[in-house]
């Protein structure tokens, strides 16, 4: 199978979720990522260079908001209902803050490579009149 105008291999249409997995958002295949959050130069199967991979602060505000929201919604609750002494909250919230921060980063950065990709985002430019 070749590409538009028969200049190389044409690639089944991936969905964004590729991205959650941290697979290539063209391929599906080849890893996205070469350690826990960086970005692969190229893709090891299909030759996809990543470099307009650009995820910026993306996921972490993503994850700012959905972990703040859980955590605090969880602590008032608790706060309220069972009035612990404050080292309760430390031991019960630090140690999930870090977990939901952590594993939400990698799968959620993924995402916004593989939307960049799906929906050919770029730069904004100003083209010539």
């Amino acid at each position: 199978m070749t590409g538009p105008g028969g200049d190389g291999p044409s690639w089944p249409p991936q969905r964004s979720t590729v991205g959650l997995r941290g697979r290539c958002p063209r391929c599906g295949e080849g890893r996205l990522f070469d350690g826990f959050l960086s970005v692969a130069p190229a893709c090891k199967v299909c030759g996809l260079d990543f470099a307009f991979a650009d995820s910026g602060d993306g996921p972490a505000v993503f994850i700012m908001m959905i972990v703040g929201f859980v955590v605090v919604g969880l602590a008032l609750f608790v706060e309220f209902r069972f009035g612990p002494p404050f080292w309760v909250h430390a031991l019960l919230w630090v140690p999930l803050i870090l977990a939901l921060g952590l594993g939400l980063l990698r799968p959620l950065k993924g995402w916004i490579i593989a939307q960049q990709y799906v929906q050919r985002a770029s730069e904004a430019r100003i083209d010539d009149l």
